[in-house]
């Protein structure tokens, strides 16, 4: 077997360049994240009143966003249903996070404990615990109650997560990241939305860029040094999980609860062209880095198209 040195790793490339140290990269983002971090308990004002009359999501990004529903629906019941769909982003996100921080447990159990990567690894775990109690405490202070995935994904996620390679890992993590990231960059600087839910995705846009960051820095390098075994794995589950994802991303439980029928509404969310686009611009900017690095290919690519979030 042959040993692939430090050295051997820096002449290393894929498709976009030469590969970066790892210990320089973790080293920039443990910087960036001595400088940029927040403490969501001090940084917010928990105990300042909603707001009445605003969004809690912004209303292009609600799911039933111009559909025949949609325009039936009073602006009473559209601003409702944009918080339950926003207490279900924030469960969807909150189950995406304990996910990726047993995947960054995992990944850095074999590696130097006094390396920047691991400590970096670290860092990121920490952000991530913040990030589900912050994200928990807004579906408590909207009112609205938490909506955990269907049964059977949070129990096919027990597998998914158990046989995920280390690529594998690192593409899944940027699956929960990037989509809802980029929603994110939307929603906190409009002034339609509640002051708090601007104030906590600002907090978790600023946050999550060093993690995309770590994550497409080591997707890249596992994709150039991982077996062919390992790489054909990794894109055929990264597709399951994009299909999974696409399907949990809602829970349709929000639409009964503003007392529209969930069958109706599922439907022509569904149906929506502008729901579809939405989903798919979300997912532009990591589909095309996907494709560049070789994970788009074979059925997992299939998986990808049967998700919605690659046309």
């Amino acid at each position: 077997m042959t040993t692939v040195t430090q050295r051997d790793l820096t002449r290393l490339r894929d498709a976009l360049g030469p590969l970066r140290d790892r210990e320089q990269v973790a080293a920039r983002l443990l910087e960036s994240s001595a400088k940029h971090s927040f403490d969501p308990d001090r940084e917010l004002d928990w105990d300042a009143p909603l707001e009445e009359g605003k969004w809690f999501w912004p209303p292009e990004l609600v799911s039933l966003y111009d559909t025949p529903l949609w325009r039936r629906m009073p602006e009473e019941q559209r601003i409702d249903l944009a918080r339950h769909e926003a207490a279900s982003l924030a469960s969807l996100g909150i189950w995406f996070e304990i996910i990726l921080m047993q995947l960054l447990v995992r990944h850095i159990y074999d590696k130097s404990v006094t390396s920047n990567h691991v400590r970096y690894a670290l860092t990121e775990i920490a952000d991530e615990c913040r990030h589900s109690m912050m994200f928990a405490r807004l579906i408590q202070k909207g009112g609205a109650p938490a909506y955990p995935v269907p049964w059977v994904y949070h129990n096919l996620a027990r597998v998914l997560k158990t046989v995920s390679t280390t690529p594998g890992s690192f593409a899944a993590t940027l699956l929960g990241e990037e989509i809802l990231d980029w929603m994110q960059r939307l929603t906190f600087p409009d002034e339609r939305v509640q002051t708090l839910v601007r104030g906590v995705t600002r907090i978790h846009v600023v946050e999550e860029a060093r993690h995309v960051r770590y994550a497409r820095e080591e997707l890249r390098r596992q994709m150039v040094t991982a077996p062919r075994w390992e790489q054909e794995l990794t894109r055929l589950s990264c597709g399951e999980a994009a299909r999974v994802f696409s399907v949990c991303f809602i829970n349709p439980r929000v639409y009964g609860s503003v007392g529209l029928d969930p069958r109706e509404a599922v439907a022509q969310v569904k149906a929506s062209g502008h729901r579809r686009e939405v989903m798919r611009s979300g997912a532009r900017r990591l589909t095309d880095f996907l494709d560049d690095i070789g994970v788009l290919r074979g059925p997992g690519r299939r998986l990808w198209k049967s998700s919605g979030l690659l046309a």
